[in-house]
């Protein structure tokens, strides 16, 4: 089957100057309002990808995100949320851009051509046969991140990918692809709108999927949750709250004893 990128396709819409500010709304909704169709069409390909992933994490191994642009600027938010939103270390889920920190706020050109540095980025990392790297890009065709995961299928390395064209070179390298096809961009080739928000709704679902499965999350609620500031620590009282049927007051001391919500449901009953 001929590789065809849908992401740099010409958009659906024409003269996007002369439209109205409403009309511009209400066009760019419409093709957001696409995407998590396009994902549920994925979820077979997301199951598998998160299955080996979990497998990866119980066995003590990462889970590194790659990516370069908006697809790396994305895999690091996801991961940097990890810690606070699920009490990890931060060594646990590792987001890797193209370029280094650099890229994270500027463009840094032609990071993304480079055929050797995401090896290199990666062996800064140590990594090896216990961990999974999955490679972001919406294209699936950027070198940084397709040779990366060829060197990681070279030395046992699991590799899935996130991309948001069908049968690309990256869906070819990754033993794990994930492919979400959101077809024309409203702006044609900005493939930070729908491909960025897809990349986005895909990456929600490894982590915090994989956070449960791993135990991270007690019922519906955040138990490991770092109390960094006051909001946090407002929610871990309430948490207490509910699940022990206590005051506020007394969920208060105990959380600021234990500087957890799990240890204070796991210790509730020694306290009494």
């Amino acid at each position: 089957m001929k590789f065809i990128k849908t992401t740099e396709q010409d958009s659906k819409y024409n003269d996007l100057e002369t439209m109205s500010l409403s009309n511009l709304l209400v066009n760019i909704n419409k093709e957001d309002q696409t995407v998590p169709l396009a994902v549920e069409r994925a979820l077979p390909q997301i199951t598998k990808l998160i299955e080996r992933v979990v497998q990866k994490l119980k066995n003590g191994g990462r889970l590194f995100y790659m990516g370069a642009g908006t697809s790396g600027r994305l895999g690091i938010l996801d991961a940097s949320e990890c810690p606070p939103t699920f009490g990890v270390s931060p060594d646990v889920v590792i987001g890797i851009i193209a370029g280094g920190d650099t890229a994270i706020r500027n463009a840094v050109e032609f990071a993304e051509d480079s055929k050797n540095q995401g090896w290199k980025d990666l062996q800064q990392f140590k990594v090896s046969e216990k961990d999974f790297v999955v490679g972001i890009a919406a294209s699936g065709t950027t070198p940084y991140v397709i040779s990366a995961l060829e060197q990681c299928n070279l030395n046992a390395i699991e590799t899935g990918c996130i991309t948001c064209n069908q049968d690309s070179p990256l869906s070819a390298t990754a033993q794990f692809p994930i492919e979400v096809v959101v077809g024309p961009e409203f702006v044609t080739g900005s493939s930070r709108m729908k491909a960025g928000t897809a990349q986005k709704l895909v990456l929600n679902m490894i982590t915090t999927a994989t956070m449960i499965r791993l135990g991270k999350v007690k019922g519906n609620k955040m138990v490991d949750m770092q109390l960094s500031n006051d909001k946090l620590v407002s929610r871990g009282v309430k948490m207490i709250v509910e699940e022990l049927n206590i005051s506020s007051a007394d969920a208060s001391k105990l959380l600021d004893k234990y500087k957890s919500v799990r240890q204070v449901i796991l210790n509730y009953s020694n306290e009494n």
